[in-house]
């Protein structure tokens, strides 16, 4: 008995040792396989692949129910930007996303942009309004509503799609206003991470003619996109003090702005909480998707009425 005890013990050891090697190599690659192994499809399906750009890193992957075309009302549209301290990730890897989202009522869109070497700031702030910019215009196709186009974005992700929707010239150059995002979602984002002392900022931003000018709190209206920041307390790779600051500089202009801190989860953490068997016991998922919710419930007594006699 000892033995047989021995040997499972051992090989729950191995698996969990294989498994954590495998997150380190591509993390979002194997939390997708672990998710449709897990988690089931539930007519999930990925519509199209499109791009947005002529580099191959501006691509996206936009995911719906299978049976898209038969849905009456349009869906809120959830456009998401992978991390990588801007010089690694694949958008095609994030199928968990799509499968976490879509059956609470969104199109998932999984948007890719281009990363160092290739280019440097704010190259990748041209690439998250591009991808806006794309879906504003495409996704009723796909059963999405270009109306309610909410931007998330996980580390360097958040990052992207926060600075979008504060700086009103990325999405400018597009022919569209912060206005068309109706709201944004940071997990564990960099806010706040002048000057620069790791090689990934770095390498990105370290060109800048103007480094604070790279900086998401040195862009703060109080007309911004509602937000949602979502950062765990242990995080040693982009300290809670980033959301916090941005939390503190955001309230104090009068915009509107939740955070929902997890005291015992990492940097990653709240992008694994995304994916089956994890998001089974936890809120993340939930948070989100009520956060859009209440948004759009919020856009929808905020619109005025017409006078019938005028």
């Amino acid at each position: 008995m000892v033995l047989v005890l021995g040997a499972i013990v051992a090989l729950v050891l191995a698996g969990g040792l294989a498994l954590q090697f495998a997150i380190s190599r591509n993390g979002p690659a194997v939390l997708t396989a672990i998710d449709r192994l897990t988690g089931g499809t539930h007519n999930v399906a990925l519509l199209t692949e499109a791009s947005f750009g002529e580099s191959e890193a501006q691509n996206l992957f936009v995911w719906g129910p299978e049976n898209a075309g038969d849905d009456a009302a349009k869906r809120p549209v959830l456009l998401f930007v992978h991390g990588g301290s801007w010089r690694s990730g694949d958008p095609e890897d994030y199928g968990f996303m799509g499968r976490a989202f879509v059956p609470k009522g969104f199109v998932v869109v999984l948007a890719g942009y281009r990363m160092h070497p290739d280019v440097v700031y704010p190259a990748m702030l041209e690439d998250a309004a591009g991808a806006v910019a794309w879906t504003k215009a495409e996704i009723e196709q796909f059963g999405g509503d270009p109306e309610q186009i909410f931007v998330a974005g996980h580390s360097a992700g958040a990052y992207n799609v926060m600075m979008a929707a504060l700086e009103e010239q990325w999405l400018g150059a597009r022919g569209l206003a912060t206005s068309d995002i109706a709201g944004v979602v940071g997990l564990s984002g960099p806010y706040d991470f002048y000057p620069f002392d790791s090689d990934s900022t770095i390498n990105s931003f370290g060109p800048a003619e103007d480094p604070e000018a790279t900086q998401p709190v040195n862009h703060i209206r109080g007309d911004a996109p509602p937000m949602l920041l979502i950062h765990g307390e242990a995080d040693t790779v982009v300290y809670p003090r980033n959301t916090r600051e941005l939390e503190k500089r955001i309230t104090a202009a009068g915009g509107s702005l939740q955070t929902k801190f997890y005291s015992e989860m990492d940097h990653s953490d709240p992008l694994v909480s995304m994916a089956a068997p994890w998001r089974n016991s936890r809120d993340v998922d939930d948070t989100i998707a009520q956060f859009a919710k209440e948004v759009a419930a919020q856009a929808k007594t905020s619109v005025p009425v017409q006078d019938e006699s005028r």
